[in-house]
């Protein structure tokens, strides 16, 4: 039987998701997210793509191409002015950091658990292979 049940990790990730809640990353992207919606010219931009976002679908739907292209070049234009905005290029470095941090310690857990499974069958870290796989190596050349 195991040290840990899957109550006790989860509890632990919860924990670590906190942690990763309290972090500067995280704060920072608070703070840009509450700019983001008190800046009246971001809350117009994104209504408008809204707006023509159902437009498109609808277009989309009923097969009109011509119009379709048009609104989406209309969409694409919009963006490049919110994206222009000082505030919306915070908000999206902000995520990329969010996002860094937590792919950084997913990928850390991962890595840890392969290298925990592979040093407790005594295998070997650096090519990968669990202890069972050498052994069954070492014993086909015979």
């Amino acid at each position: 039987m195991g040290k840990y049940t899957k109550d006790d990790i989860v509890a632990r990730a919860q924990e670590l998701a906190r942690m990763i809640s309290e972090t500067e990353e995280v704060d920072f992207f608070k703070k840009a997210e509450a700019q983001i919606h008190s800046n009246e010219k971001v809350r117009a931009l994104i209504s408008q793509i809204k707006g023509l976002q159902k437009q498109a679908v609808n277009l989309h739907h009923y097969g009109k191409e011509e119009a379709l292209k048009k609104t989406e070049a209309k969409i694409a234009s919009i963006e490049e002015e919110l994206d222009s905005i000082p505030v919306v290029q915070e908000f999206k470095q902000s995520q990329l950091e969010v996002n860094d941090l937590l792919q950084l310690v997913a990928t850390t857990i991962s890595n840890k658990v392969t290298d925990e499974v592979v040093t407790s069958t005594g295998g070997n870290i650096l090519s990968g292979e669990t202890g069972s796989e050498i052994e069954n190596k070492s014993c086909s050349h015979h």
